[in-house]
């Protein structure tokens, strides 16, 4: 195997694996831009094993490549010449390097995502070689685990608001773009992922044995064939049109793409004048056209930040609203274990609790806090040198701004609702502290039934409050551990 791996520093690779959503499609691998060559060495020998025995997609593998340009400017800059060299306080360094670096591309900084992104990258060889050839990378762990965890974490439930789904089907009466409008419908129907959507068939859609239609696709994640699922006629429907739309182009092209249920030629671009499967890249512009033509917003006033996956959570959160069994969820949504389907659709769609659990302020370690979490800078240097002093510190977590116009904020005085506050942060050390709070008002309100359910009523909103808390903090001293 190994003797096999090309020579020279770059290479050209054809996606060969029959399940993967690019297979056919050929990556260019550009090694030359590593300058250690004992870096680019295990590099090239994690891309090729990776690459021979299909552990990961072709593409993944592509995506990890490109994101280690930060990582070698940052050995780069730092003379490092080998992973083995790496100690933790490297890898810490190279996050702050991540946090001041601005994009080439974009003139600005990376998102926190992205910056996790290029860890995870970083980590997916180190953890290789770990296993493949230990000789070559440092022999104790360097990673803590939770680098950026809590930081600008995002709702579990990111369903579309029923106001916003409201206007988008309204949009869609009008519509003219017929990979938007219909495309829409399907993944409302279906909850299937963007990827799966694109490699639908002109044939996906089946008669049912009994009454209606059922549609088939082949979910790429979990490679394998869906079996059969019942949909509306809507759906039904939409993928005729698409079928309807697409009549003229079918005729112009080859067998490779003609049974592909959406087809279209570019205008612009490689592929300009070419008849092909439209890309995400390329349904992610044409939902933003959508929303900005339409005038869709959220509830802040800004245009909607519409994603195919909000159509999947959506449609999984409505089903667990109406009382549908968590099993069934599971099937529709293809997950391979009900966990999954719990752990990121277990909520009921309210707008006003969803935004309550947004503004819990939950990360692994204090000193992980950014200036994302502060007005300016000066506040931020403040919090760093005082966040020991028990005027910021609070019974189970911190306030991170305790005055406001020279007077001590009457929320902290009164210790009411801060866990909703936007300066309240809570870390693992109070995970006890939140436990004992829970017990006691749920003591209380077991005690206190015989005044009625309004008694009750003036808990609950803090009980669930502190459920989520717990949990989250939990899940962040459990991947410490």
């Amino acid at each position: 195997m190994k003797n096999n791996i090309p020579d020279g520093d770059v290479w050209n690779m054809k996606d060969n694996d029959i399940e993967s959503q690019h297979y056919g499609r050929n990556f260019r691998f550009d090694f030359s831009y590593i300058t250690s060559e004992e870096i680019k060495k295990v590099v090239k020998d994690y891309v090729w094993q990776n690459y021979i025995i299909k552990s990961r997609t072709l593409n993944s593998i592509y995506t990890y490549v490109k994101r280690l340009q930060w990582f070698n400017e940052f050995v780069e800059n730092n003379n490092i010449k080998s992973l083995k060299e790496l100690t933790n306080n490297d890898i810490d360094n190279f996050i702050t390097y991540l946090h001041v670096t601005i994009s080439e591309r974009y003139h600005k900084p990376l998102s926190q995502s992205g910056q996790k992104s290029c860890l995870d990258s970083l980590k997916s060889i180190i953890y290789w070689c770990q296993l493949h050839k230990p000789d070559v990378v440092p022999d104790r762990e360097i990673f803590t685990g939770n680098e950026y965890i809590g930081i600008n974490r995002k709702l579990k439930i990111e369903f579309i608001p029923d106001d916003v789904l409201n206007s988008i089907n309204e949009a869609l009466k009008t519509e003219e773009n017929p990979y938007v409008k219909y495309g829409i419908i399907i993944l409302e129907s279906t909850g299937m992922r963007i990827g799966d959507l694109l490699k639908l068939g002109t044939d996906c859609i089946k008669p049912h044995l009994i009454s209606g239609y059922t549609i088939t696709w082949f979910d790429h994640k979990n490679r394998k064939e869906r079996p059969p699922m019942p949909v509306r006629s809507e759906c039904a429907m939409a993928v005729d049109k698409v079928i309807e739309a697409t009549k003229e182009l079918r005729k112009e092209t080859d067998d490779k793409v003609k049974n592909a249920l959406f087809i279209h030629k570019p205008v612009a671009g490689k592929k300009s004048g070419m008849i092909c499967v439209p890309t995400e890249k390329c349904f992610m512009n044409w939902f933003d056209n959508f929303i900005e033509r339409n005038n869709i917003r959220s509830s802040d006033g800004e245009l909607y930040n519409l994603t195919s996956h909000q159509f999947r959570r959506t449609l999984g959160t409505d089903m667990l609203s109406k009382g549908t069994n968590i099993n069934v969820i599971q099937q529709v949504l293809g997950h391979a274990d009900p966990s999954t389907t719990k752990l990121f659709y277990a909520d009921i769609k309210d707008k006003e609790r969803a935004e309550t659990f947004k503004s819990i302020g939950i990360i692994g370690n204090i000193n992980q806090l950014n200036e994302s979490a502060f007005d300016n800078v000066t506040e931020m240097e403040w919090f760093k040198a005082n966040k020991e002093k028990c005027v910021a510190g609070l019974c189970d977590g911190y306030c991170t701004k305790h005055l406001q116009d020279g007077k001590i904020c009457d929320r902290l005085l009164k210790r009411q609702k801060c866990y909703t506050c936007s300066r309240y942060i809570t870390t693992p050390e109070y995970l006890e502290a939140h436990k004992n709070h829970l017990a006691s008002l749920e003591r209380q309100v077991t005690e206190g039934a015989i005044y009625g359910e309004h008694y009750a009523e003036h808990f609950r909103p803090t009980i669930e409050v502190l459920k989520v808390i717990i949990e989250r903090l939990e899940e962040l001293q459990n991947d410490k551990n």
